[in-house]
C-alpha cells in the first residue's frame, strides 16, 4: 500500500531497537562466547588439555565482559577487564585452596559477595570487577579445580578477556557518531509509528480511549529514544550550547523541534482528529498537498480542527528537517561535530550507610547467606543456584518493589524456560548439530532482550542450560526440579531481605524521583525571570524530560500485578498529568521570549511556583488520589499564538489536577490561574 511505502524494515528495527543497542549487545555476547570457546577448544586439542573449569570460566566471563563492563573508551574498558581477570584468578585460587574446608569456603564466598557488592561505590569499574569476582568464585566452587590445575584454569579468564576486548574494540566497536545517526533514525521511525496511528484514526469524530492509550504509549516510546539521542550529541562542559551556529546545537534544535511537534500532533488530535489526506501528505512529504493545507489552516482560524492541521504541518516540517539531518549525517558521518572530552570528575565516595549502594551491599550479603543456608538444606552440590538468584535480583533495582518484580521475573523465566528447554533437549537428544545452533540462537535472544525484559532473558538462558545438560548427558527431571527449587529459594530470600533490611519503599523511591522532577520544573520557571538564553531553557526542559522518565520507572511497581496496592488506572492517570506538565514545559522553553506582557506572565509564573510549593511536599500521595475521568472542556489549544502564556496556564492547570478540588474541571484553568489573571 502506497501509504506505508516509506516505512521500511530498517525503520521498523531502529524504531524498536534505538541505535541498534540491543542488537549489538546480543551480538557482542554471543560472538565473544563462540570465539572464546573456539580458541579454548583449539588450545585443548592442539597445545595442552584444559580442565572443564577453564571452559566454564571462559564462557561465564565472556558474558560478564559483554554486560558488566560499561566504562567509556576502549583503553578504560581494557584496564577494567584486566583488573577483572586478576580478581577472577585470585578468587578461583582461593576457592580451589579451600575446597577441603567447605564451611570456610562458604564463609569466604559470603565475604567475596560483600566486597563485590560494596565495590559498586567505585562506579562502573567497581561494578564490573565485583561481577567478575562473584561469578568466578561461583564457578570455582562449582567446578572445584585442584590446585595443580590452576595454571591451565587461568587460560579461560585470559582468553575471555582478550577475545572480549577484540570484539568490543575491533569487531563491534562503540562509535558515538554512528550511534547518533542510528538514534536519529530511531526517532524518525517512532514518529512514523505515530503518524501511521494517526492515519488509522484520521477523519473520525473523536478518538476512543484505547486509541488514546496507544498514542500515549507511542509518545512515551518516542521520549525514550529522544533522550537516548540527546546523550550522543556532544555538549560543552557546562551542558549548554553557546549559539545556533554550532553544528551540534543546530542538530539539538532539530531533535527538540521534532519531539515537540510529534507530541503536539498527539495532543491536538485528541481534541480534533486530523484529516486523513493531511496525515498521508505528511508521511509521503507531498509538498503540493501540504501547501494546500497550509492555505486552509489560515482560513480555519483558531477552531480545534485548524490547530490540529497546524500541528500536523509543523510535524511535517520538523520531520523533513530531521530527515535532512539524517541525510547529512549519512553523507558526512557528522564529522563536522567535534567530540567533547570527558572532563567530569568522579563524585566523592561515601562509605556510610547513607549511601544506598552500601545498604544494597548489606542486603545482598544477608540475602545470599539466607539463600545459602536454605539452599544447602536442599542440595550440598547445587546450592550455588540459590545464591546466584539472591545476588542477581538486586541488580538495577531502586526499591523493594523493583526487587520483588525482578525476583518474580527470574522465577517465572526459570520455570517456563526449563519447561520449554526440557522439551527441546528431549527432541534434540543425540543431535548436537542442531542443538548447538539452537543454543547459540537462544544465547543471542537472551541478551538481545536483556534491556527489555529480565524474565525473557532468564527464559532463554534456562533453555540453553537444558540443552547443555542434554548434550553432556546429565539432564534429569530431578536436576531441573532442583534448579527451580534453588531459584525460588534465592528469589524469596532476596525479596524478604529487600522488605526487611534497610527497606527502600517503592513510594520512597518515587518521592525522591518526584522531588527531582518538581525541582527541575521550579528551575525552569525560575530561569524565565532571570533572562536565560533559549538554549539554557531548552536544556532545563530536557532535564524535566529525564526526571519524568525516572518518575515512570519509580512508579512502575505501584501498578504491577504483584502489588497489594495495585491501582493501574490511577497510576496511568497521574503519570499522564506529569507527562502533560513535561510537554507544556517544552512548549514554554521553545516559545518564551522577553514579552511585552511581562507582568501577566510573571503572575502566571508565580502562580505555578505556588502550586509546586503546595504539591511537592506531598510527594507520591498524588498517585493515590481518585480523580474523575478526564472530559473535554470545549477549550482548544492555540499553539500558533501565545505559546508561553498558554504553556504557563496549562502547567498550572495540570498541577492543580494532582490534588483536584470538587469544583475544578480537568484541564481547565483553575483557581490559582484565575487569581493570577486578576492580579
Amino acid at each position: 500500500m502506497h501509504l506505508f511505502s516509506g516505512f521500511q524494515a530498517r525503520d521498523w528495527l531502529l524504531a524498536n531497537d534505538p541505535a541498534l543497542s540491543r542488537l549489538r549487545m546480543g551480538l557482542r555476547v554471543t560472538l565473544t562466547i563462540i570465539l572464546s570457546f573456539l580458541v579454548l577448544l583449539a588450545i585443548h586439542m592442539f597445545i595442552l588439555p584444559l580442565p572443564t573449569a577453564a571452559f566454564g570460566l571462559g564462557i561465564v566471563l565472556s558474558i560478564e565482559g559483554g554486560v558488566a563492563v560499561r566504562d567509556k573508551g576502549n583503553s578504560r574498558q581494557l584496564v577494567t577487564r584486566l583488573f577483572g581477570c586478576v580478581a577472577s584468578l585470585a578468587v578461583v585460587g582461593i576457592a580451589a585452596g579451600l575446597e577441603d574446608r567447605r564451611f570456610l569456603s562458604d564463609l569466604v564466598f559470603l565475604a567475596v559477595i560483600a566486597l563485590a557488592s560494596a565495590g559498586r561505590v567505585f562506579g562502573p569499574r567497581g561494578f564490573a570487577i565485583g561481577m567478575f569476582a562473584f561469578t568466578s568464585y561461583f564457578m570455582g566452587a562449582y567446578f572445584r579445580p585442584p590446585l595443580a590445575e590452576l595454571p591451565e584454569v587461568t587460560i579461560g579468564p585470559l582468553v575471555s578477556v582478550l577475545v572480549g576486548h577484540l570484539v568490543r574494540a575491533v569487531l563491534l566497536p562503540d562509535d558515538w557518531r554512528r550511534d547518533l545517526l542510528r538514534s536519529l533514525e530511531s526517532v524518525r521511525g517512532r514518529i512514523n509509528q505515530i503518524l501511521f496511528k494517526l492515519a488509522a484514526i484520521a477523519g473520525g469524530a473523536e478518538i476512543g480511549e484505547a486509541d488514546r492509550q496507544e498514542l500515549r504509549q507511542l509518545e512515551d516510546r518516542l521520549k525514550e529514544v529522544v533522550l537516548m539521542a540527546e546523550t550522543f550529541i556532544p555538549r560543552p562542559p557546562a551542558g549548554v550550547f553557546d549559539g545556533a551556529a554550532d553544528p551540534a546545537a543546530e542538530l539539538a534544535i532539530r531533535l527538540f523541534d521534532a519531539h515537540l511537534a510529534a507530541e503536539s500532533a498527539i495532543v491536538l488530535s485528541f481534541q480534533s482528529p486530523p484529516p486523513f489526506a493531511l496525515v498521508h501528505a505528511v508521511i509521503e512529504a507531498d509538498a503540493a498537498e501540504l501547501a494546500r493545507f497550509e492555505g486552509m489552516a489560515e482560513a480555519i482560524d483558531d477552531r480545534p480542527q485548524g490547530e490540529t492541521v497546524r500541528a500536523l504541518l509543523w510535524l511535517g516540517e520538523a520531520r523533513q528537517q530531521l530527515t535532512q539531518a539524517i541525510g547529512e549525517g549519512q553523507a558526512s558521518g557528522f564529522s563536522e561535530i567535534d567530540a567533547v572530552k570527558d572532563t567530569a570528575r568522579s563524585p566523592a565516595i561515601d562509605f556510610s550507610f547513607a549511601n544506598p549502594l552500601l545498604r544494597s551491599a548489606l542486603q545482598i550479603t544477608i540475602a545470599s547467606a539466607i539463600a545459602m543456608s536454605f539452599g544447602l538444606l536442599l542440595s550440598r552440590e547445587r546450592w550455588f543456584w540459590a545464591v546466584l538468584a539472591s545476588f542477581l535480583v538486586f541488580t538495577n533495582t531502586n526499591s523493594r518493589g523493583d526487587t520483588a518484580m525482578r525476583a518474580l521475573s527470574r522465577s517465572l523465566g526459570t520455570v517456563f524456560g526449563i519447561a520449554i528447554g526440557l522439551v527441546l533437549a528431549t527432541l534434540l537428544s543425540g543431535e548436537p548439530d542442531i542443538a548447538i545452533p539452537v543454543a547459540v540462537v537462544c544465547i543471542f535472544l537472551a541478551f538481545y532482550f536483556l534491556q527489555v525484559s529480565y524474565a525473557t532473558m532468564t527464559f532463554f538462558i534456562s533453555i540453553v542450560l537444558c540443552l547443555v545438560y542434554g548434550m553432556t548427558g546429565v539432564l534429569t527431571l530431578d536436576l531441573l526440579k532442583l534448579r527451580i527449587g534453588e531459584t525460588m529459594i534465592g528469589a524469596a530470600a532476596g525479596t524478604a531481605v529487600a522488605f526487611i533490611v534497610f527497606p527502600t519503599r517503592t513510594r520512597g523511591a518515587l518521592d525522591s524521583a518526584l522531588a527531582r522532577w518538581f525541582q527541575a520544573l521550579r528551575d525552569l520557571l525560575g530561569a524565565l525571570g532571570e533572562g536565560k538564553s533559549s538554549f539554557e531553557l531548552m536544556a532545563l526542559s530536557q532535564k524535566i524530560d529525564g526526571c519524568y522518565r525516572d518518575v515512570t520507572v519509580a512508579a512502575r511497581p505501584l501498578g504491577s500485578s504483584w502489588s497489594v496496592v495495585t491501582r493501574p488506572g490511577q497510576i496511568r492517570q497521574t503519570l499522564a498529568i506529569f507527562l502533560s506538565c513535561t510537554y507544556w514545559a517544552r512548549i514554554l522553553a521553545k516559545s518564551y521570549e522577553a514579552p511585552a506582557a511581562a507582568d501577566t506572565l510573571n503572575r502566571l509564573i508565580a502562580a505555578d511556583l505556588a502550586l509546586i510549593d503546595e504539591a511537592a511536599p506531598r510527594g507520591s500521595s498524588c498517585f493515590l488520589i481518585k480523580r474523575k475521568a478526564s472530559g473535554t472542556t470545549g477549550r482548544h489549544l492555540p499553539l500558533s499564538r501565545e505559546g508561553a502564556r498558554l504553556g504557563l496556564e496549562m502547567i498550572g492547570s495540570a498541577l492543580e489536577r494532582l490534588y483536584p478540588q470538587a469544583d475544578t474541571l480537568p484541564f481547565a484553568a483553575g483557581e490559582a490561574i484565575a487569581r493570577s489573571k486578576q492580579g
